[in-house]
C-alpha cells in the first residue's frame, strides 16, 4: 500500500480517521505508535486484487441477497407481477423502418435480468444482438422521430414508436402490428427506465451482480462452479490468479460439494460487497450496542461532514434510510441504514441546494454564463456527417439555450439547414423549428436563442419569418419587453418561455421608435462590415458579399443584433448593449489572454458568442474556461463530441436547476472591475482556499474492454480548472486488476485563488503501459457546489450519463488559507 505523504492532513481534519488512523498507514506521527495487532486488524490492503474479501464478513452487515432455489434470484425492479413487463418479457415481432421500402421484422425481448434487450435479426451472419436498457435515453409514441416523419404513411401513426439511445447511436424506428402492443411497448419501456434510473444505489448494485450471476452460471441450475465463479469475477471487474480464486471457492464451499449454492453464494456475495472503509467510519460513531443513535449520527454529520443539523434532522435520517424495522423503532442506525444514507444523492458529493434554482434570475440576461452549442444540427462531423433535427432534440434536453441553425436556399422555396459547402446532409429549416418549438422548456424555462448563420435569398428569408412566426408564436420575441427604447437586456426571469433571435439586422433598434424609419429600403447589409458571421470559415471567395436582407426577418431581431467586432474602444463608444460580436476561439482566446480585464468591461455591457475553428473538421472542441474567466457568456461547443470539454461545460452548468443560464460572480458584473484572471490583482475575487482530496476508494467501475477477461487497471485524476493560478492535476496510484472495489486512501492538496469560477473534476482512467490511458469514467462540478466530508462520488459515461452502480469514495475539506 502507499502511503500519502499528505495523509497528516486527513488524520487532523477527520476525527474517524484520526482515532482510527491504523487503517490507513502504519505509524502516524499525530497518533503514536500503532500495534501489529491493531495494523492487523484496521490496516486496508491492496497489494492483492479482492484481498481484503477473506475477512470481510466478520462484522456481519452488507445487504443481504435473496435467494431462489439455490441460490439465485432476481431482485428485478419492483415490477414483477406488471402486465407491461410480462408483455415486454414475452417479447415480439416489429417492422424497423430505415427507409420507404426497407421495413423488415424483427424479434424484440426482455432478457430475464431485465436489464438487456434481445434482438433477433434476419442477417446470415448477424443471428441476434442485444442492448442494454440504461443505453435508452427516451420512448417515443407516434411518428415523432425524423426517420418515422419520412418513411410512414399518417395512417400507422398509433402503431409507431421510436427508441432513442443515449450518445451517437441511431434511433431505433419501430412498427408495431397494432396500437394497443405500441403501447404496451411504450409503456413497459418506460417504467422499466423509470424504475432502473429510480433505484437506490444498494439496489443498483443488487441489480448489477444479479445480472452478472446470471451470465456467469451458464447451465443456470442455481450454482455456481469454481469456473463459473472465476466466470462472474471477471464480469465483475475483478481479476484474481487462480491459485487466490481456488482458495477463495474453498472458503465459501462449505459443504465441499465443488459448487456454491443457496447460503453459500450469500456468504459469498456478502464477501464481495462488504466495505472496510464504511467499517471503520461507522465504528468511531456507533457508540450504543454496536449501533449509532441520534446523538452518535448528529455528532458524525457534524463533525465529519460539517452540516449543521438537530436531534430531529438525525431522527428523520433514522426514519428514512434505516432498513430494519427493529433498530428503526429504537431509533437506531444500523450500519447498513448509514451506507444507504452515504449512497443517497442528497449526501453526495454534489450541494443539494444548487440543484434547484438557487441564483438570481432578475439580473441582465448579459450577466450569465449561457450553455452554448455550435451547428447544432450536426450529428458527427463538419465535413460529411449527418444533420438531424434529432441533434436539436439531445442539445436541448441537455439544458442548451443557444443553438446553431445554417440556414441556405433549399428547393421548392422552402430553406434548409446544413453546413455550407460541405457534403454534410440537409435538413428542412420549418423541421428543426417545430423540434426546438417541441422540446425547448422540457428541461428549462429559461429563453432559447437561435442563433442564425443567414445565406438565404430574400424570398426564403422571408419563408424563414413566416415559419418562425407561425410555429413559435406569440413565445417569439419580436419586440422590446415593457414601453419605449430599452437602455438594457431583460433578465432571464422575465424571458422564461420566450425565443430570441440572434442575426442581421437592417438597422438599428432605436430606428422602430423614430418617427421616420431609418433607410427603410436599404435591405442590404455589407457580411463585412456589419455581420458577424462565420463567413472566415469558409472559402476566400464567399465572406465578402453583400447580403439582402428580408425586413420581416431583420425585424425579429431585437436583443441580439450580430455586429462586426473592432476593438474594445470602438465596441465602447458606438456598439449598443444588444449588438453581439461573435469570435472564433483564436482571436477569443488571444484577447482573453492579452486584454482580460477589457474583455471583462466589455461583457459587462454586451453578449460575445465564442465558436470553433473551422480547421475542427471532426467536431472537436475548445476549452470554455478561459472564456468563461473572461466574462464571455455564449462559449458554443460542438455538443454532438464527447469530450473533456464537454465534460467541463456540463459540470458548469450542473447547478441552477440545470436550466442552462449560471449567473456571473459580482465582480464580472461590474463595469469598473479591475478584476482580471490572469495578473490576479488583489480584490473580492481572491479568497484563497486550501482544497483537501482524500481519494478512498471506487465501487463498481465499468469495463472499458468488453472482452471477458479484460480487467481494468484504474487510476483516479483530480483536476481544477479555473484561472491559470488555479488549474492542476493530480493522480493516485494504479490498482492493477481490480474495477470492482479498487482502494487508494491516497490524500492531494490544492490552492484554490478564485473559487467562484473554479471547477472540480475526478477522472477515472483505466493505465495502459504501452499507450494512453483510456476513460473509464467521470464527474466535474464547480468548485463552489462540494460538500465537505466523507462523500459518494457519482461517474458519468463518456456522452454524460450516469454510470448505474459505478462511484467514488472521498473525503474533502475545504479550509481558508494561511
Amino acid at each position: 500500500m502507499t502511503v500519502s505523504s499528505n495523509r497528516c492532513w486527513s488524520l487532523q481534519h477527520s476525527p474517524a480517521l484520526r482515532s482510527s488512523s491504523c487503517w490507513l498507514t502504519e505509524i502516524s506521527p499525530l497518533t503514536g505508535n500503532c500495534t501489529h495487532e491493531n495494523r492487523e486488524q484496521l490496516l486496508v490492503k491492496q497489494s492483492k486484487p479482492g484481498e481484503n474479501l477473506q475477512n470481510n464478513n466478520k462484522r456481519g452487515g452488507g445487504t443481504k441477497v435473496r435467494m431462489k432455489k439455490n441460490g439465485i434470484e432476481s431482485k428485478l425492479t419492483g415490477m414483477e407481477g406488471d402486465p407491461d413487463l410480462q408483455f415486454l418479457l414475452q417479447g415480439g415481432d416489429l417492422l424497423k423502418v430505415l427507409s420507404p421500402s426497407w421495413k423488415k421484422t424483427r424479434h424484440l425481448k426482455l432478457q430475464e435480468d431485465c436489464k438487456t434487450i434481445w434482438r433477433e435479426s434476419k442477417k446470415t451472419f448477424k443471428s441476434s444482438q442485444t442492448f442494454p436498457v440504461d443505453s435508452i435515453a427516451a420512448v417515443r409514441l407516434g411518428r415523432q422521430s425524423e426517420g418515422l416523419k419520412k418513411n410512414t404513411e399518417e395512417h400507422v401513426e398509433g402503431r409507431c414508436f421510436t427508441i432513442v439511445f443515449k450518445g451517437r447511436r441511431k434511433n431505433l424506428d419501430l412498427i408495431a402490428s397494432s396500437e394497443e402492443e405500441s403501447g404496451c411497448w411504450v409503456r413497459g419501456l418506460e417504467k422499466l427506465i423509470s424504475r432502473l434510473d429510480n433505484l437506490s444505489a444498494n439496489q443498483a448494485k443488487d441489480h448489477w451482480i444479479f445480472s452478472c450471476l446470471s451470465k456467469a452460471d451458464k447451465n443456470k441450475d442455481s450454482q455456481l462452479s469454481q469456473q463459473e465463479m472465476k466466470n462472474f469475477l471477471q464480469l465483475l471487474n475483478i481479476g484474481l490468479d487462480d491459485d487466490y480464486a481456488e482458495m477463495l471457492f474453498k472458503k465459501c464451499d462449505k459443504s465441499e460439494s465443488g459448487y456454491l449454492a443457496g447460503a453459500e453464494i450469500e456468504h459469498f456475495y456478502n464477501l464481495l460487497t462488504h466495505r472496510e472503509e464504511i467499517d471503520v467510519i461507522y465504528g468511531e460513531y456507533a457508540k450504543t450496542t454496536g449501533f449509532m443513535n441520534a446523538g452518535n449520527l448528529v455528532e458524525f454529520l457534524t463533525k465529519e461532514q460539517r452540516e449543521k443539523v438537530t436531534l430531529a434532522d438525525a431522527q428523520k435520517i433514522i426514519e428514512k434510510y434505516e432498513p430494519d424495522e427493529q433498530a428503526k423503532g429504537k431509533s437506531l442506525l444500523s450500519k447498513d441504514g448509514f451506507l444507504m444514507y452515504l449512497h443517497d444523492p442528497e449526501a453526495m458529493v454534489f450541494n443539494p441546494d444548487h440543484k434547484k434554482v438557487y441564483q438570481d434570475m432578475q439580473q441582465p440576461l448579459n450577466h450569465y454564463f449561457i450553455s452554448s452549442s455550435h451547428n447544432t444540427y450536426l450529428t458527427e462531423d463538419q465535413l460529411k456527417g449527418p444533420s438531424s433535427t434529432e441533434a436539436y432534440v439531445r442539445a436541448l434536453l441537455k439544458g442548451c439555450r443557444c443553438v446553431e441553425l445554417d440556414c441556405w436556399d433549399g428547393s421548392d422555396n422552402e430553406p434548409v439547414i446544413y453546413h455550407g459547402y460541405t457534403l454534410t446532409s440537409k435538413i428542412l429549416f420549418k423541421d428543426a423549428i417545430k423540434t426546438i418549438k417541441e422540446y425547448a422548456f422540457k428541461k428549462s424555462d429559461y429563453p432559447v436563442i437561435l442563433s442564425l448563420e443567414n445565406h438565404c435569398s430574400v424570398e426564403q428569408q422571408s419563408v424563414m419569418a413566416q415559419h418562425m412566426s407561425s410555429i413559435l408564436g406569440s413565445a417569439l420575441v419580436t419586440t422590446p419587453l415593457g414601453d419605449g427604447m430599452p437602455a438594457n437586456f431583460p433578465s432571464p426571469e422575465e424571458l422564461k418561455g420566450k425565443f430570441l433571435i440572434k442575426g442581421k439586422r437592417l438597422n438599428k433598434l432605436e430606428a422602430s421608435f423614430a418617427d421616420v424609419t431609418e433607410e427603410a429600403d436599404n435591405t442590404d447589409v455589407t457580411e463585412e462590415e456589419d455581420s458577424s458571421n462565420e463567413a472566415d470559415d469558409q472559402p476566400a471567395e464567399k465572406s465578402k458579399k453583400n447580403l439582402t436582407l428580408a425586413k420581416e426577418l431583420s425585424d425579429m431581431v431585437i436583443y441580439c443584433k450580430s455586429v462586426h467586432f473592432n476593438g474594445f474602444e470602438d465596441a465602447r463608444k458606438n456598439q449598443s448593449f444588444y449588438e453581439i460580436s461573435s469570435f472564433k476561439e483564436g482571436k477569443a482566446v488571444k484577447l482573453a489572454e492579452e486584454s482580460a480585464n477589457a474583455y471583462i468591461r466589455h461583457n459587462v455591457e454586451k453578449l460575445s458568442r465564442i465558436y470553433p475553428a473551422g480547421s475542427r473538421t471532426d467536431s472537436s472542441n475548445y476549452n470554455p474556461v478561459p472564456l468563461w474567466n473572461a466574462g464571455c457568456q455564449i462559449v458554443a461547443l460542438n455538443f454532438q463530441t464527447a469530450c473533456t470539454e464537454l465534460d467541463i461545460n456540463q459540470g458548469r452548468f450542473l447547478i441552477n436547476g440545470k436550466g442552462g443560464y449560471v449567473l456571473k460572480p459580482a465582480y464580472m458584473r461590474d463595469g469598473a472591475t479591475e478584476f482580471d484572471p490572469i495578473t490576479l490583482t488583489r480584490g473580492d475575487w481572491l479568497q484563497h482556499k486550501t482544497l483537501h482530496v482524500m481519494v478512498i476508494s471506487g465501487q463498481q467501475l465499468p469495463k472499458v474492454n468488453q472482452k471477458k477477461s479484460s480487467i481494468v487497471d484504474p487510476l483516479v485524476k483530480v483536476q481544477i480548472y479555473g484561472v491559470p493560478a488555479d488549474v492542476a492535476e493530480k493522480e493516485t496510484s494504479v490498482v492493477a486488476n481490480n474495477g470492482f472495489n479498487p482502494s487508494w486512501n491516497e490524500n492531494f492538496r490544492f490552492d484554490v485563488n478564485v473559487p467562484e469560477l473554479a471547477l472540480v473534476r475526478f477522472l477515472i482512467e483505466d493505465h495502459d503501459s504501452t499507450s494512453d490511458n483510456e476513460f473509464v469514467g467521470q464527474y466535474t462540478l464547480p468548485f463552489n457546489s462540494l460538500k465537505l466530508g466523507y462523500r459518494h462520488v457519482p461517474l458519468l459515461t463518456r456522452n454524460g450519463d450516469k454510470l448505474p452502480s459505478a462511484g467514488l469514495f472521498v473525503h474533502v475539506m475545504v479550509l481558508d488559507a494561511e
